[in-house]
């Protein structure tokens, strides 16, 4: 960033305002540093001092982000007055006038640490004091040099002019032009550095930053050419792309450069007119590499002035030809660090004439190259998170054609076996109606007397039959379900008499399984339901068997029915053997059995819950199970009340 050492000045001043002056540099010392060294001529009070020091007056503020050094002698003619008061050692009148320096030099402010501490002597605090905040001095930092340049400017221009009633010299009226020009200066180039930093804020496009930060400041340089040189860690390709504007070109399109490792190419150029030549996409491999010395200067930061090529590189005859070539007499290059490494180089050119490069300039390259790496690490992190942006959509569109293509392939699955366990089944229901048609009717009305062995036989092959026929109504009814086909015939139907006909169906069964079946009724007997009756029976009557097939001899089952708001709730409850906590996400699923010992103990097809389920969500409803192992098991079954026809 900008430093400002040569915003010091030499002037006179009224003391008044050197004690200003004084107290500014004191405050701004204090502002970074609460430990701040800040000296005045009232450290030497009590030491024996010659006619120089007696005359001086002082102010020195050293701390890590800001130091100075304000220095005033009491001019030599002032007058009688200021003679007596010198006699009574008394030389403050806020008329009286002294020579005044200011400077921010790290030499010149160690140099009087130096001699300051040679008066004071070894042994006291103030000199040990001395000696540290000598070995700790470092640059100004850029911010507190801004600030207090803009309090000084705005304390020399409030200020009245000091009266010399003894001199015509005119040259003592010198009203401060000098500070006021390396102000100007500063300010202008901070103006410039805010410009290029907002530039890198608004935009993305690293290309639009380059050109455009390169223009601003080789018209405020008032440079001939001014172009940023990258390098190449390993082969890649340049292509060439001209701008609007014939004095900005930028590489991107069309002249393609390969280049060796540690190579590199002008990648951005801008000149002063078209008169002077162009160096776009010059390429240099032999005389600039990591062995040279102002390699190593670049890596560690450092910028390169070159006031004349020709004194400079007097020795290094490859360079020189090269700087030859590209036009070039006098050069700043200020390196581009980008993540500790040496990305490129800012490079000003003087094409026809030497140029004694100032610090100020210096300082400007040196933080335009700073910002420059800060745009270039923005536009890196923007590549990056484009490609990963890009890669992660790519990612999402395969991940999702892969579900698509997962699910289609599901639903057609799923469709195939629908539609052929739908065939099967009525290809299956002529014979099976055959079969328990023709057995019902031998042990009814047989043809001869019967042995008790084949009326055995025909009732086992009829009880098959009636077995069979309700697994295949329950994949018929399962698979128009699903297909969408199945809907429901809503009626008027009186509640207590269904919980009682399938209670009442159900009675042998319970009986020959030697299980209490019990009803419990919380219903008024006179209260109408509106639903599908059938595909209620069906529900009630799947989870009634389902408890009665898995409670042991001995158990119980209780129906319980109510009313709760405008839904019929049915509770089933058993003392069987219960369900694993594990299994009970899988309960509801098509062809899912216990496990195989129990699958083997109780048989069935794993139809009954699923088909259950998706009839009792045809009604909108919702049905909820508990269950502990060895103790039983609670299903419940809420049914809205549908709207009538």
């Amino acid at each position: 960033m900008l430093s400002s050492p040569d915003l010091g000045f030499s002037r006179t001043l009224r003391i008044d305002t050197f004690h200003q002056l004084g107290k500014l540099l004191e405050q701004m010392a204090y502002s970074v540093e609460n430990t701040a060294l800040v000296l005045t001529e009232a450290v030497l009070s009590r030491i024996p001092l010659s006619n120089e020091w007696l005359l001086k007056r002082f102010t020195v503020v050293v701390s890590q982000g800001f130091s100075a050094l304000l220095t005033g002698m009491r001019q030599p003619d002032s007058g009688s007055a200021i003679q007596n008061n010198l006699t009574n050692n008394h030389i403050d009148d806020d008329y009286h006038l002294l020579d005044t320096s200011l400077t921010f030099d790290q030499g010149l402010i160690s140099s009087f640490l130096l001699e300051l501490s040679g008066l004071l002597g070894r042994h006291s605090e103030t000199y040990r004091e001395l000696e540290r905040y000598s070995e700790q001095m470092v640059p100004n930092s850029v911010t507190c040099q801004e600030k207090f340049t803009l309090q000084l400017l705005e304390c020399l221009l409030t200020q009245p002019e000091p009266i010399q009633p003894f001199s015509n010299d005119n040259s003592n009226f010198y009203a401060c032009q000098h500070v006021e020009d390396a102000l100007e200066k500063q300010i202008a180039q901070e103006r410039l550095l805010n410009r290029v930093t907002t530039q890198i804020r608004k935009s993305l496009d690293l290309s639009v930053i380059m050109t455009t930060a390169l223009a601003q400041v080789r018209e405020f340089l008032e440079l001939d050419r001014l172009v940023i040189y990258k390098f190449e860690q390993s082969k890649s390709n340049h292509r060439h792309l001209s701008i609007p504007n014939s004095s900005v070109s930028v590489a991107g399109a069309a002249i393609k450069h390969q280049f060796v490792e540690y190579g590199g190419c002008i990648v951005y150029e801008v000149r002063a007119s078209d008169a002077i030549s162009t160096v776009l996409n010059y390429t240099e491999q032999n005389c600039f590499t990591p062995t040279t010395e102002c390699w190593s200067k670049y890596r560690q930061g450092f910028t390169l002035a070159v006031n004349d090529i020709y004194k400079t590189y007097t020795n290094e005859t490859c360079l020189l030809n090269f700087l030859e070539d590209a036009q070039v007499r006098a050069k700043l290059v200020a390196p581009i660090m980008f993540e500790n490494k040496l990305w490129g180089l800012l490079i000003a050119h003087q094409c026809y004439s030497v140029r004694n490069w100032n610090e100020s300039e210096k300082n400007l390259l040196g933080a335009v190259a700073e910002q420059l790496a800060i745009a270039i690490h923005q536009a890196e992190l923007m590549k990056s998170l484009t490609q990963e942006k890009q890669s992660l959509e790519q990612r999402v569109i395969e991940r999702t054609m892969a579900l698509h293509d997962a699910l289609v392939a599901a639903e057609a699955a799923s469709r195939i076996r629908s539609e052929f366990l739908a065939t099967i089944s009525h290809e299956l229901l002529t014979p099976l109606t055959y079969v328990i048609g023709m057995s019902s009717t031998l042990l009814r009305w047989s043809f001869g007397e019967l042995s008790q062995r084949q009326r055995d036989y025909l009732q086992t092959i009829h009880d098959s039959g009636e077995h069979l026929l309700e697994m295949i109504n329950d994949i018929l009814d399962l698979s128009q379900i699903e297909a969408g086909k199945a809907v429901l015939n809503n009626t008027e139907f009186s509640l207590t008499e269904v919980a009682e006909l399938i209670s009442n169906s159900l009675q042998e069964k319970a009986i020959t399984q030697q299980v209490d079946l019990k009803l419990d009724l919380q219903v008024n007997a006179n209260r109408h339901f509106c639903a599908d009756a059938r595909r209620v029976q069906q529900i009630l009557n799947n989870l009634l068997s389902n408890a009665i097939k898995f409670t042991p001899e001995g158990g119980s089952v209780t129906l319980r029915l109510w009313c709760e708001d405008n839904n019929a709730v049915f509770q089933i409850e058993d003392t069987g053997i219960g369900i694993p906590e594990e299994q009970l996400p899988q309960l509801f699923e098509k062809f899912h059995q216990l496990d195989n010992p129990l699958r083997r103990r109780y048989g069935g097809t794993g139809l009954g819950l699923a088909l259950t389920k998706q009839l009792v969500e045809m009604h909108r409803g919702r049905i909820e199970v508990e269950s502990t192992v060895e103790v039983g098991s609670v299903f419940t079954v809420w049914i809205p009340e549908q709207p009538s026809k």
